[in-house]
C-alpha cells in the first residue's frame, strides 16, 4: 500500500505542503502513503475542531486511505451484497478510525484502522443479513451452536443432542432450543417462490393457509358464554350434560332426578331462550 518517493527530502510538514488545497490525494502521487498520512495526522491533531482547514485535511486522509477499505472489503466478495455497498460501509469504519487515531501512540494507522473497518463491515452483515431481526445474544448463540455442533459431530460421529450441546456450551437446554430455532429467521422464502420439483403445487402463497371449518363456531361459543352464565343452575347443567358430555335425555334425567319428559321440556325452553338471546344481540 505504499508508493516510492520521488524525492527523499520530502518529509513531515513538507509532505503536507506538497498537497495544494483542493487537489485531494491525487497530488500525493509519488509520495510515500504512510509518510504522508502520518504528516497529515500530525497536522490534523494541531487544528482546532472548527478550523476550515481541518475538514480538508480529514477528507484528504479519508481518500488517501480508501485502498485500505477496498482491501478489507475484498475479503467479503463472496457475500451476496454489491461490492460498492461493502466499500461504503467500510468507509464509515475508516472515518471512525481517523477520528479516533492518535499519532503520538506510535502505532501505524493501517494497523489501528483495519479492525475498525472490518468490524463495521461485519456489523453491517450481522444487522442486514437476517430476514427477521433477532437479538444479538441469539445471533451469537446460533454461531456458537454451529461451531459446537460441527466439533461434536466429528467427535461423536453423529449429530449431537440438545443436552450434549448444552453441556458443551455451558448453557441450558432451553437456550439451545431457542438458538436452534432462531436459525429459521436468517432467511425467508418469497410467497411467490415455487417448489424445486417440477410437479410442485404452485407458488408458496397458494399453498399457505386453509379454511378452518370450526372458525364460525368460535364466535357462537364466545357469544353463548354470557348467556349460559345467566341460566339457572339446573338448566345450565342440562345443557352441559347434553352438548358437552353427550348424554341422552334419559341419562340426564337419572343424573338430575327428574323424568326424561321433564328434561325434554326444560331443554326445549332453554334452547329457545339461548337462541333468542343470540338473535337479539345481533
Amino acid at each position: 500500500m505504499s508508493v516510492d518517493l520521488d524525492s527523499s527530502e520530502i518529509h513531515g510538514a513538507e509532505a503536507v505542503e506538497a498537497v495544494p488545497a483542493g487537489t485531494g490525494p491525487e497530488a500525493a502521487e509519488g509520495l510515500d502513503t504512510r509518510t504522508l498520512s502520518r504528516s497529515l495526522f500530525l497536522r490534523l491533531a494541531d487544528l482546532a475542531p472548527d478550523c476550515p482547514e481541518r475538514l480538508y485535511v480529514r477528507d484528504t486522509l479519508i481518500e488517501l486511505n480508501l485502498p485500505l477499505v477496498r482491501y478489507a472489503a475484498a475479503r467479503f466478495r463472496s457475500r451476496n451484497e454489491p461490492m460498492e455497498d461493502i466499500v461504503q460501509v467500510g468507509t464509515i469504519g475508516l472515518i471512525k478510525a481517523i477520528d479516533r487515531f492518535d499519532p503520538e501512540r506510535g502505532v501505524e494507522f493501517p494497523t489501528f484502522a483495519m479492525p475498525t473497518v472490518v468490524g463495521e463491515i461485519k456489523r453491517f452483515f450481522r444487522d442486514t443479513s437476517w430476514s427477521v431481526r433477532v437479538p444479538r445474544r441469539l445471533q451469537e448463540l446460533r454461531l456458537a451452536l454451529t461451531r459446537a455442533g460441527d466439533e461434536l459431530a466429528q467427535e461423536l460421529d453423529r449429530s449431537p443432542t440438545v443436552a450434549e450441546l448444552a453441556r458443551c456450551l455451558g448453557v441450558s437446554e432451553e437456550d439451545v432450543v431457542e438458538g436452534l430455532a432462531v436459525g429459521n429467521a436468517y432467511t425467508a422464502s418469497s410467497l411467490d417462490s415455487t417448489p424445486a420439483e417440477e410437479d410442485g403445487d404452485g407458488p408458496l402463497a397458494e399453498r399457505l393457509g386453509y379454511e378452518d371449518v370450526a372458525l364460525e363456531g368460535v364466535e357462537y361459543r364466545e357469544s353463548l358464554k354470557p348467556l349460559l352464565a345467566r341460566l339457572p343452575a339446573r338448566e345450565r347443567r342440562i345443557i352441559m350434560l347434553r352438548f358437552f358430555a353427550n348424554m341422552t335425555q334419559s341419562q340426564i334425567g337419572e343424573d338430575i332426578g327428574i323424568s326424561q319428559m321433564h328434561v325434554s321440556r326444560l331443554l326445549t325452553r332453554t334452547l329457545a331462550q339461548l337462541r333468542h338471546g343470540l338473535t337479539s344481540e345481533e
